[in-house]
């Protein structure tokens, strides 16, 4: 091909040779600076922006530096490929910045992959529709090969702007909701839709190029932000990616900047003003990592949970940011449960010694009397105190045991199982540990559970085979009993025709918690749901108050329990909802 005749000393041809050259430069030399902003994301998207607007000038250099036609359609071709994707890393870093998660759906990405190829194809297929540009040597204002767009140019272009207009309304949303100062940014993020004005005066008039003149907003955005306004541009993203109040200081605990939650609940805040002066709710909470601040706002008192961390900018600390959460309702709810443990143990104070002492009083009494005479009643009488004395104790441990943990520790189910055996009297049942596990719990509180579990499978699992008369309602005398106390476990065999009953703890396959079963009789499945009630009782001397604890120790704990069949037939009592190591490491490997 014949090379173009025109002259490299024209000025306007200068211009912009200089000016698209600069743009590029800029750009590329602004990557160093932006790979120090904090947020990895925002990171990686203005870079990207970047090395795509960089490559997008270079392309519009290479254009009108070529010498010949045909290496000056490659230029364009490749600054329309080139110009068309830099709205994808736009996108991203509005929205990694904004802090949204728009950039990190795979729907999203597949979609705009999709729409980048079409697009693409549609450019490269120019030369058969010729729908998207045509090109002609002009003289003004310099000779020069020009590029005459068409229809799916238009098309495309208004696509390319509607997207990124979704990146403006992002950043400009933002900075609304933060109470600084951002009119510096606003301008700056202004400078990258500007170039608009001349892509559309390059279209209509012959003094200017029919170019893409965008890569030069960007060069002066880049500008901006990483040279000029780094700090502000780091710390509104801080101050504006939570719905919760935030205050960012510096080192010296001035207000450096805050979000609009803060400015709310914080009407005096001004910055450059010592945090301390302006929020003296605040004083006596900074230096601790976290603290609840109660504030008085209309409609009543409200707490926070104020929690500090170091905040840098350009990989060096420059203060702290302070995150407010609104914890009134926990608050709230604490407080009220302090009122009903208070209740809670007062009266346990009352059953323990205002019932307690006249209880044993009486069956004193009754035992005296009963030395010197031999009485049915007498008899019974104790029979009756010492059943009272019975529901006493089980009233207290449940009053108890169903208060909320304030303390675990990290137990071993082995370890508490062989303490438990000790002080439950199993008699010939055989408990056994088919494999172990470890969790947070109260460790008295699951030996008391574990406890209740036993002593349920031993005394009715253990038992020969009586009849219950209200055994889930059953009036076949040769169905088995079924206990009032938790779950599981004994084996059959004595000489007398006595059964006895194993009992099996172990994990559950899922990694969620642990079984306690038995090979006892069971439980009917009409008669699970029940189990677990108060008073719920298939024997006469029972108190129904067993499994009750159970479930309360299990919920205080916020664990579930259940009761199913075991494989062997009898009672299974699962609990689930435990975070237990091997579910821990398995939610680690996944993660």
């Amino acid at each position: 091909m014949a090379t173009l005749s025109w002259l490299p000393v024209d000025p306007v041809f200068l211009a912009y040779v200089l000016a698209f050259g600069v743009a590029s430069a800029v750009c590329l030399l602004g990557i160093p600076r932006a790979r120090r902003i904090d947020h990895a994301d925002t990171r990686r998207g203005l870079v990207a922006l970047l090395i795509a607007s960089g490559a997008w000038a270079s392309a519009h250099v290479g254009f009108l530096l070529a010498p010949t036609p045909g290496l000056k359609l490659a230029f364009h071709y490749a600054g329309l490929i080139i110009g068309f994707g830099t709205v994808g890393p736009w996108l991203y870093f509005c929205s990694a910045y904004t802090g949204r998660r728009l950039h990190r759906s795979r729907t999203l990405r597949r979609l705009a992959g999709g729409v980048f190829l079409a697009v693409v194809a549609v450019k490269l297929a120019n030369p058969v529709h010729g729908l998207y540009f045509r090109t002609a040597f002009v003289e003004t204002p310099f000779p020069h090969l020009t590029v005459t767009n068409g229809p799916l140019h238009w098309l495309v272009m208004g696509l390319a702007y509607a997207l990124s207009a979704v990146g403006y309304f992002m950043l400009v949303e933002l900075f609304w909701q933060v109470g600084h100062e951002t009119r510096p940014l606003v301008a700056l993020v202004g400078l990258t839709g500007l170039p608009v004005v001349l892509d559309f005066a390059g279209a209509t008039s012959p003094l200017l190029l029919d170019f893409t003149y965008e890569p030069l907003g960007v060069a002066a955005f880049s500008v901006g932000v990483l040279f000029v306004y780094l700090d502000d541009f780091q710390t509104i993203r801080v101050a504006g990616e939570r719905d919760d109040p935030v205050i960012v200081l510096d080192d010296d605990d001035q207000v450096r900047d805050y979000n609009a939650e803060a400015s709310e609940l914080f009407p005096g805040l001004t910055v450059d003003e010592r945090v301390d002066a302006v929020v003296p709710e605040l004083a006596d909470h900074l230096d601790a990592e976290e603290a609840v601040v109660d504030i008085q706002r209309v409609g009543g008192m409200r707490y926070y949970q104020l929690s500090t961390n170091p905040f840098s900018t350009s990989g060096t600390r420059t203060g702290r940011q302070i995150t407010l959460t609104d914890i009134t309702e926990r608050e709230q709810y604490r407080t009220e449960l302090e009122r009903q443990n208070e209740r809670l143990e007062r009266f346990a104070s009352v059953v323990s010694h205002d019932l307690r002492n006249p209880l044993s009083v009486a069956k004193g009494r009754v035992d005296l009397a009963l030395e010197s005479h031999d009485d049915e009643d007498l008899e019974a009488a104790k029979s009756a105190l010492e059943r009272m004395e019975t529901l006493v104790e089980d009233l207290l441990t449940l009053a108890r045991e169903g208060q909320p943990i304030s303390r675990t520790d990290y137990v071993s189910l082995a370890s508490v199982v062989d303490r438990t055996r000790e002080v439950v009297d199993t008699g010939a049942a055989t408990v056994r540990v088919e494999d172990n596990l470890e969790f947070e719990a109260d460790p008295d509180r699951l030996q008391q559970l574990l406890e209740n579990l036993f002593r349920n499978s031993v005394e009715h699992g253990s038992t020969s085979s009586r009849p219950s008369a209200d055994d889930a309602g059953s009036e076949d005398a040769s169905e088995p009993s079924v206990a009032d106390a938790p779950d599981d476990a004994v084996e059959h065999g004595s000489a007398d025709g006595e059964r006895t009953v194993t009992v099996r703890v172990g994990a559950l396959d899922s990694g969620e918690g642990f079984y306690v079963e038995d090979d006892g009789p069971g439980i009917p499945a009409e008669a699970r749901d029940d189990v677990f009630s108060f008073g719920y009782s298939t024997e006469e001397d029972g108190t129904g108050f067993g499994l009750a604890i159970v479930k309360e120790i299990a919920e205080a704990h916020g664990w579930r329990v259940s009761v199913v069949e075991s494989a062997d037939g009898g009672a299974r009592f699962e609990v689930t909802g435990v975070e237990t190591a091997r579910r821990a490491e398995a939610t680690d490997g996944s993660g």
